[in-house]
């Protein structure tokens, strides 16, 4: 048995990056040995289709569970078609989490708990959803903020003219947080790699 996890890092003690599709970096982990690999999200700054992809690679890797903080939509079907167990939700270390998964106290859903472009940044065809898109290293974000979203009559389960439900302040409160996390892990990461270039 896989499980992949989508992270910030490279190692077991990295923080889960809350995006699925444009998450730094998967981790492949074997839960018996906690034996892994990590692979770098070539998907991150595609202008779209970013889960759909990242869903594909998953697969391919022969994961049979996901976990991770947000899936959208377009990540949730293509999951679900291959017949991954996909756990939303989840931040700490990916230690921590695969514990947890041992331990029977993470529980997989078969929905998306973003709308789709979630991890693109704030901007055009999103409705009061933060953005998160965070990038890596230069470009923060790649540019992706305005004009991306779709018209709402394309999202999982809303008609055509619905909109996808608001967050809750606690639900964005939480993903802000998240996500700040996520940043300043990063931002550490970097700096310790100048840190470290500069010897």
């Amino acid at each position: 048995m896989k499980i992949a996890v989508s992270s910030t890092g490279t190692d077991l003690d990295s923080e889960i990056d809350p995006r699925f599709g444009r998450c730094a970096y998967f981790l492949i982990v074997n839960p018996d040995d906690m034996t892994f690999e990590a692979f770098e999200n070539e998907s991150m700054s595609l202008g779209g289709g970013a889960g759909i992809q990242s869903g594909q690679f998953i697969a391919s890797k022969g994961a049979s569970v996901v976990i991770t903080g947000n899936v959208g939509p377009n990540a949730s079907r293509t999951l679900g078609a291959a017949g991954l167990k996909v756990i939303v939700g989840v931040s700490g270390s990916i230690r921590e989490a695969i514990d947890r998964y041992k331990k029977g106290e993470l529980l997989p859903t078969d929905q998306a708990n973003v709308p789709d472009h979630y991890g693109m940044g704030r901007g055009g065809g999103q409705s009061s959803f933060p953005g998160g898109g965070m990038g890596r290293g230069m470009g923060m974000g790649r540019g992706m903020g305005g004009g991306m979203g779709r018209g709402t009559g394309m999202q999982a389960g809303y008609g055509p003219n619905q909109t996808a439900p608001p967050a809750s302040p606690d639900q964005e409160l939480g993903t802000l947080k998240e996500e700040a996390k996520a940043l300043r892990d990063q931002l550490n990461s970097i700096l310790s790699r100048i840190k470290d270039l500069e010897k």
